[in-house]
């Protein structure tokens, strides 16, 4: 089997600048991705939206794009098991099962998800699990900012080509070079909240569902 690329997140909410990571990683590596919305993130302050309504904006906002796919794998977990929290580490245990060990498997991150991988959940356990794919901004180097212990642990794993994700089930961290985007979740929430203007942020769709949800204080 192939390899599999999963993007997870809270997607609270879903905007442009999510969807243009998730159509770099898939236009670099010719390959689906699968966004995966968290259901209990334990590392953050609670969603702003539940999770079914974050899953929604999610299916609306994928709806017209090619090879960009739900996942609900972590929602259905929390239904099965309600009090445990929504870590990335299960997760990947989970599908390193589903799909066997010799089959790759990637998790895309931003890169300033990546700068606080070390405040994850066993996270040097992840590395064991799957790929990353860290949508870098252009002109950062990485390798050379990413220091102390997380620097250390990603010593050796560094590349720029997609195929070598293919060679090994896991343990490698690509570097995909992403066009520079400013939005943010957090700094659509603020808009919404402020009456200011919100919606070049995120898809159309979306838009209409945050305002006929009245989510955010919309």
């Amino acid at each position: 089997m192939g390899l599999r690329i999963y993007y997870g997140g809270t997607f609270d909410p879903v905007h442009n600048g999510h969807l243009a990571i998730a159509r770099a990683a898939r236009d670099a590596l010719n390959l689906p991705i699968r966004l995966l919305p968290a259901a209990d993130p334990p590392h953050r302050p609670a969603p702003g939206a539940s999770a079914e309504q974050r899953c929604r904006m999610l299916q609306l906002a994928l709806a017209d794009e090619t090879g960009l796919l739900l996942d609900r794998h972590e929602l259905e977990r929390a239904a099965r098991h309600p009090q445990r929290p929504s870590y990335t580490v299960d997760t990947l245990t989970e599908l390193r099962q589903a799909f066997g060990a010799d089959t790759p498997l990637a998790w895309l991150v931003g890169a300033d998800s990546l700068m606080s991988l070390a405040t994850w959940h066993r996270w040097q356990d992840l590395f064991g699990l799957a790929h990353f794919i860290v949508a870098e901004r252009p002109g950062s180097s990485l390798p050379q900012v990413v220091e102390g212990v997380l620097g250390q642990a990603l010593h050796g794993r560094w590349t720029d080509q997609p195929q070598d994700l293919e060679g090994a089930a896991a343990g490698r961290v690509l570097r995909l070079h992403q066009p520079l985007r400013s939005e943010s979740a957090s700094e659509v929430r603020a808009r919404i909240a402020a009456g200011g203007p919100w919606q070049p942020l995120v898809p159309p769709a979306v838009v209409d569902y945050i305002a006929g949800q009245r989510l955010y204080g919309c």
